[in-house]
């Protein structure tokens, strides 16, 4: 059983590329190496939103100052 399912992805999912590319008239290196420089944008760009909301945050937290409470006294 388990060899089935490992053939069938085998034969299903790792040509995947292969055929976008003969469907594009694309060479297949060229396709991959797309798909990897997208991918390192993709969470180059998510980890420059992540930088960029703790700036913010940063800069709010130095603007804004927490007075004490009454009941702290």
């Amino acid at each position: 059983m388990i060899e089935k399912l490992r053939t069938l992805f085998e034969a299903n999912g790792f040509e995947v590329i292969s055929r976008v590319s003969e469907k594009f008239g694309v060479r297949a290196s060229k396709l991959r190496l797309l798909f990897i420089y997208l991918s390192f944008i993709t969470l180059g760009g998510i980890f420059a939103l992540y930088l960029t909301g703790a700036f913010f945050l940063w800069i709010k937290d130095s603007i804004v100052t927490k007075r004490p409470s009454v009941f702290d006294l």
